[in-house]
């Protein structure tokens, strides 16, 4: 059975960051989905909310939603009803179960998870700390990383830093290069180490894409040990025994999206804590308690 073209509206008075999620999670269970998204974000006022109205009314297909402003909220939904289309609160539910858990109403709070709070300051001092950390760079700050990244070149290492940046974790990364010497920090670093690898083939094809990019298309293949397919095999398979040797868990990350990255980065952060026996949940140094006042 062919499907059909169909409008998927996502209305939200924040970042939408949370629709995006759940649309994204639903639509990839189907096969080559035909759904065009309409994206509707920072909805605040009856003057936004017209404009999202009408295009719906051009455009009618299901709405996802997450408004907090019950008269806003109480408009789309009346509007829904009158085109005959669905509209759903996405975290209606959540909430719902929350509350009765928890035992108390949750407050009508607009984006309350983008508040500047400590957390907030955490997460943007761990995004400094990834850019002065990156590829090897100020190898003495490893002494004050939450983990360590090392891997062959164009192995994920850095988009997974900034990934784990933005969940708060200051990754500092360190390509294993052949022949090149190891920076003796990581001998003492206090932090977990973890190793990323990846099939030879993939990261002949990721490397040789890269060449072209810089405009490297002169460069024969057999003569550059950076694209030979021997040199690439032979670089991976000693990056593997190395981090064997140390007792550096390693990920393969050849078909992981960075978010799988960076989700099992972390599991191995918290076994290596529970090997050390120390708490992950304590916090580092806050940088904006001197700001937010926080006492520690």
């Amino acid at each position: 059975m062919p499907m059909r073209n169909t409008n998927l509206h996502l209305v939200s008075d924040s970042t939408g960051e949370t629709l995006n999620s759940i649309a994204r999670a639903a639509l990839a269970r189907f096969e080559q989905p035909s759904v065009i998204q309409h994206r509707w974000f920072l909805v605040r006022s009856r003057l936004n909310l017209d404009r999202v109205i009408e295009g719906i009314e051009h455009e009618p297909g299901p709405v996802m939603f997450t408004l907090v402003d019950r008269s806003l909220r109480l408009a789309l939904e009346e509007t829904c009803s009158r085109l005959g289309i669905p509209a759903l609160s996405v975290l209606d539910p959540v909430m719902e179960m929350l509350q009765m858990e928890i035992g108390t109403t949750a407050k009508e709070k607009r984006a309350a998870q983008y508040v500047m709070d400590a957390d907030y300051f955490r997460r943007i001092d761990a995004m400094h700390y990834v850019l002065s950390h990156d590829d090897g760079q100020g190898t003495a700050g490893i002494m004050n990383a939450d983990v360590v990244l090392v891997g062959v070149s164009r192995s994920s290492k850095t988009p997974t830093c900034f990934y784990l940046a933005n969940r708060g974790i200051k990754a500092a990364n360190v390509p294993l290069v052949p022949g090149a010497p190891l920076p003796p920090e990581l001998d003492t670093a206090p932090c977990p180490i973890v190793g990323l690898t990846i099939d030879p083939l993939s990261l002949l094809e990721i490397r040789r894409h890269r060449l072209r990019i810089l405009g490297a298309e002169g460069v024969r293949m057999g003569e550059n040990d950076y694209v030979d397919a021997d040199a690439v095999k032979a670089e991976i398979l000693a990056a593997r025994r190395l981090c064997t040797a140390k007792g550096w868990p390693v990920i393969d990350v050849t078909r992981r999206s960075i978010e799988e990255t960076a989700a099992t980065v972390i599991q191995q952060m918290e076994l290596w804590h529970q090997r050390q026996g120390t708490a992950r949940a304590v916090q580092p140094h806050d940088p904006a308690a001197p700001i937010l006042g926080v006492k520690r």
